[in-house]
């Protein structure tokens, strides 16, 4: 059973030093009980206290490292069931499957190092390559691994054999990269761990359904093995939703150590939008890393989107810097817009007034992540706040008008922001940011 706050804080040095970067020692041990924070944080904890709070301090769900270098990816050590009760901690990763009998592996494996998006400010891609060895061969295997690795050298690599042959032969190549090993069954399982423990990797522990898989995995455990991705061989949306929901209710509220580890999710499907729909369902519930066929644009974006909202902390808006940001050729003559600093309001905004081809400056304010009208009504997109903001930020040299335009849906402060910027002329924009080109257009028509 997990400790509770007051049962931690007994075995902390009690001295209240703020190393670990909360007040007291009473609050850090129930960011520890809460799963929110680690021992390692407390320099001064005993050798004693380590010991004994050490799986009290542990993630429920271990994590695990695939790859090496700056572009590795993490999985694992989510805390929560549903988001809304803290957030998701690792988004899971992307992997695209590759056959060792391709005749264009290269290709393929360079499509996952083109496949990097911006999105909202963030850097997307697919992480992975699957490469599985559907020739037999060791050999064979090897070397599609070989050029795997050549074409797409930042990408992670899975191992997708059952072969401990298979699995050394490949090793020759990438052990450097720290693959995952996918997979150990009940018939290679100490060849696959010791070939794991040899290379430092992470190893999948594949069995059919949630108890076997437990039963497999506390015998890898038993063998002194920890860094274990799970596959249940769930690839209907049934077993999934059913088998990963369990496997993660387990772990985070029953405790049980044999399932508190990442799942791996094949949805790989002949019918392109089948996969789609199970790599939705693999993402939306519990998977880890999630394993395609295929990673068209059109596919992956709408997946990389639907991770990047499930990963974000749903009580912290996502936001960028406030700043005069200058579109396109923006000179002294270019319109001034204002708006907030929530994301998705300012790439859309962005977006619009690229799409107009009309240069201009871009105003994006601090709000806390508001949008416009969430903004105006909690009190920080006011006229007292916006005049000040356009005062302070140095506009007025960069340009030789006096005209601001105002988001359509706060028309109502063009008056009083009048009043707070003498001299300035308050234009009111459309509302809806699709309509941002045409006025732009017609606008600088009629200057």
């Amino acid at each position: 059973m997990a400790l509770s706050g007051v049962e931690i804080f007994k075995h902390l040095p009690k001295t209240n030093c703020k190393k670990c970067g909360h007040p007291t020692c009473l609050a850090f041990a129930m960011k520890l009980a809460a799963k929110q924070a680690t021992l390692d944080a407390c320099p001064d904890a005993s050798e004693e206290a380590k010991a004994f709070l050490g799986a009290a301090s542990e993630p429920p769900i271990k994590g695990i490292t695939i790859g090496a270098g700056d572009k590795a990816l993490k999985v694992g050590e989510e805390t929560v069931l549903f988001r809304h009760e803290k957030k998701f901690v690792n988004p899971c990763g992307f992997a695209l499957a590759i056959k060792d009998t391709d005749s264009d592996i290269e290709a393929k494996a360079k499509s996952v190092s083109d496949s990097e998006i911006e999105r909202v400010g963030q850097k997307l891609r697919v992480e992975l390559i699957a490469v599985e060895n559907a020739s037999g061969d060791p050999a064979t295997f090897a070397a599609a691994v070989a050029k795997a690795v050549a074409a797409a050298p930042s990408a992670g690599i899975i191992l997708e054999t059952e072969n401990p042959a298979a699995v050394e032969a490949a090793l020759t190549h990438v052990s450097s990269k720290k693959p995952l090993i996918c997979g150990a069954n009940a018939d290679n399982v100490e060849a696959m761990v010791n070939l794991a423990k040899y290379a430092g990797c992470s190893l999948v522990v594949r069995a059919d359904g949630i108890d076997a898989v437990a039963q497999l995995t506390e015998k890898v455990v038993g063998m002194g093995f920890k860094d274990i991705v799970l596959d249940t061989s769930a690839r209907k949306p049934k077993d999934m939703v059913e088998q990963y929901t369990q496997i993660r209710r387990a772990a985070l509220k029953k405790g049980v150590k044999a399932l508190g580890f990442p799942i791996i999710s094949f949805a790989v499907n002949e019918d392109p939008f089948v996969e789609q729909a199970l790599a939705s369902v693999a993402v939306a519930k519990y998977a880890s890393v999630v394993v395609l066929s295929d990673i068209s644009q059109w596919k992956t974006l709408g997946l990389i989107a639907l991770r990047q909202n499930l990963y974000t902390d749903p009580q912290v808006p996502m936001q960028v810097s406030q700043n005069i940001y200058k579109v396109g050729d923006a000179k002294e003559d270019a319109p001034l817009l204002v708006t907030t600093n929530f994301s998705l309001t300012y790439f859309i905004v962005l977006g619009e007034v690229e799409n107009s081809k009309v240069p201009s400056w871009l105003a994006v304010m601090e709000t806390e992540g508001l949008s416009v009208l969430t903004a105006w009504a909690a009190g920080k997109f006011t006229a007292a706040k916006i005049a000040q903001y356009i005062q302070e930020s140095g506009i007025e040299g960069k340009i030789s008008h006096k005209e601001l335009i105002i988001p359509g849906y706060v028309a109502v402060l063009s008056g009083a922001l009048e009043d707070k910027l003498p001299g300035w002329k308050i234009t009111v924009g459309p509302r809806e940011a699709n309509a941002l080109p045409a006025f732009l257009k017609n606008k600088t028509a009629a200057a």
